[in-house]
Order: C-alpha cells, then sequence, then structure tokens
C-alpha cells in the first residue's frame, strides 16, 4: 500500500506538487486518526512530564506491541511528540498544555467529539451531499433526540466545551467588559463560556442559557471553577421561549445549526432581550467573503449539512446584514482563533 510522499517538498522547502498535494489531502484522514486515536488512549495525559521507554508506554496504554513504536514515531514525526537519543517518548513543550487532560487549556474535549461523533459521520458525507438530508439523530430528532441519552449528552457537552475554551479565552480580551455587568452565554452546554468570561472580569455575573436536561452538567462545571455564586443557569428553549435579559448576549457556534429563517429569528429574539447600548457576540467558524480560502470554514458548513437539517456556515458579510435588519449598529468583526471570528454589534437605543 502506497502512502503519502512530501518529502520533496518538505526537504527542498518548495511548494508540493499538484499530485503531492492531492495525495496529502487525500491520505489527510491518517494523520487525524492517529491523533485521535492517541487522545483516546490517553497517550499525552499518560506521559505528562515524564519520558518512557517504548515498552512501558504501550504497557501502559494497553497498545499491542506489534503497533506501538510505529504509532509513536508516527507521533513524533507529526511533532506531536518527543522522542530522546535514548529512545524515550516525552510531550513536546508546545502541545502538552493542550493534550494533558490535567491542563486548563486541554483541547481533548473537542478531539473528543471529532474521534467519537464527527469522524465516522463523515463517512456519510457523499449521501447527504447526493439527498440534502442529514446523516445523523440531532439532524433528523433535533437536541433533544441528542440529549435523550446519558452517555451521548454528556460526550457531546464536554466536546462543546472543548470547542469553546479558545474563543472563550479571547472574548475575555477583544471585549470592553467594563463596560457591562453582565453576560448570558445562549446554548451554553456547560458553561464553558461565562466561566472563562467571568474568570477573568470579577465583576461580571450572569450564565448560561440552554435546555433543562443540561442543568446538573452547567451546575457541576461552575460548581468546580468556583463561579457558582456569579453565574446561574437559565432553562429553557430559544427556540420557543424568549431569552434572558442582560447586557451582553453570546451566541457560540450557534447560528450555524440553523436555516436562514431561524437564524434572522434567533438575532430578533436576542435584539429585544439585550438592554439598550448590550452587545451581542456570534461567533462561527466564519467563510470568506470571497468563499476561496479558508477551506476550514466551508468544510465546517458541510459538516453542518451532515449533521443538521438545514444549517450552514455564513460569511462576515452576511452576519453583518442579518444583524442590521434587526437593528444592531456598531458592528465589527474580531478573530478569535485560527478557525472561529465574532460578529459583535450594539443594540442601538430605540
Amino acid at each position: 500500500m502506497d502512502g503519502p510522499s512530501t518529502s520533496t517538498s518538505t526537504a527542498t522547502g518548495t511548494p508540493p506538487s499538484p499530485p503531492d498535494r492531492i495525495l496529502d489531502i487525500g491520505y489527510g484522514f491518517w494523520k487525524s486518526k492517529a491523533l485521535l486515536s492517541a487522545v483516546e488512549l490517553g497517550l499525552f495525559t499518560e506521559l505528562g512530564g515524564a519520558a518512557l521507554a517504548c515498552e512501558g508506554l504501550a504497557e501502559r496504554l494497553g497498545v499491542h506491541p506489534r503497533g506501538a513504536r510505529d504509532f509513536f514515531d508516527a507521533l513524533v514525526a507529526l511533532e506531536l511528540l518527543d522522542r530522546d537519543a535514548e529512545g524515550r517518548y516525552a510531550n513536546r513543550a508546545d502541545c502538552a498544555p493542550f493534550l494533558d487532560r490535567r491542563s486548563p487549556s486541554y483541547l481533548g474535549g473537542r478531539l473528543d467529539h471529532l474521534n467519537v461523533r464527527l469522524y465516522p459521520r463523515w463517512r456519510h458525507l457523499t449521501q447527504a451531499l447526493r439527498t440534502g438530508e442529514p446523516q445523523s439523530e440531532l439532524g433528523t430528532g433535533g437536541y433533544a433526540a441528542l440529549y435523550a441519552d446519558d452517555s451521548a449528552l454528556e460526550a457531546f457537552l464536554t466536546g462543546m466545551s472543548g470547542g469553546s475554551l479558545l474563543p472563550a479565552m479571547m472574548l475575555a480580551r477583544v471585549i470592553p467588559w467594563h463596560s457591562y455587568r453582565t453576560v448570558i452565554d445562549i446554548g451554553t452546554a456547560q458553561g464553558c463560556v461565562p466561566v472563562e468570561i467571568a474568570r477573568v472580569h470579577p465583576h461580571l455575573g450572569g450564565g448560561g442559557f440552554d435546555l433543562p436536561q443540561v442543568e446538573p452538567a452547567f451546575a457541576s462545571f461552575v460548581r468546580e471553577h468556583g463561579m457558582g455564586q456569579r453565574l446561574r443557569f437559565y432553562p429553557g428553549d430559544f427556540l420557543k421561549d424568549e431569552l434572558p435579559r442582560a447586557d451582553v448576549l453570546v451566541m457560540g457556534r450557534i447560528l450555524h445549526n440553523w436555516d436562514l429563517s431561524t437564524k434572522k429569528m434567533l438575532l430578533q429574539k436576542a435584539h429585544r432581550t439585550l438592554t439598550p447600548g448590550g452587545a451581542l457576540v456570534v461567533y462561527d467558524t466564519l467563510i470568506d467573503d470571497d468563499r476561496r480560502s479558508r477551506a476550514q470554514a466551508l468544510l465546517a458548513s458541510l459538516n453542518m449539512l451532515i449533521e443538521t437539517a438545514g444549517g450552514f456556515e455564513y460569511t462576515a458579510a452576511q452576519c453583518i446584514d442579518w444583524m442590521r435588519d434587526c437593528g444592531f449598529g456598531e458592528i465589527r468583526v474580531e478573530a478569535l482563533d485560527a478557525r472561529e471570528s465574532a460578529v459583535i454589534g450594539i443594540k442601538r437605543d430605540p
């Protein structure tokens, strides 16, 4: 069996040839699954700050000797692990903060979500393209169907926290929070976003809004982070109920789940409930306005095709137009990380 060949471009510093680039894309799942399996096995957490030989590391992880060395060396080649002159493996200093479960910046919940939920569903992309129909229980039964299974609910909420951490850390920095007193995260899951923002800004209160089934997970997460006295849970269904009143509302990876009419309805609800001068923060994996350069965003929109009945990603220009139509002004766009950007609008005084 052959494999991707990028040695020429890597060695010379020249761009890969079209065949190499095509094959790199085709074989891309090899790299992603190696990382996702390493996270699933707890490899980076097991290493921690230690350096372990192949045999010892494989035994701790329950990995069969046949594939162990190739697996660990592949992670070295992918620059996810280090290997010293004695053949011992260790976490890379630049990766460990995001891959060790004991780190506050651990991204493994997001990677687990990719591994357990999205990776197998992408097998059905061709069927989704042919039919236009979702290929998951979320798309056919909504969140009620997803949340009916306790283990699925826990995994999904943990994944949402992993996906929210980096955007939340940036949101805590790019908004003039000194001008506001309350923030409520819409579709909050465990509450990662309000916890991170409130941690940085001690004067803030508020909490998170989500379906009632989410409240125990929210309460536990908020309590573990010492925010039980400042943040509360607001139960409800944003498709049916009005949103809680606050100075700032955050809709992180919410709009992309829905069709255009629902997107606009949610923006209108946010405008109604915000205090005068309050801010709405919408963040998603925004497509570039020319729809040429941000492949990740366009692929994320295909993920919405697989996962939802009508969802899609959108451009910043589209979101600005929708928000302006609802009465928001002073609208600006802030990059949050390499994938997600926020569109921030202010509720104009009547």
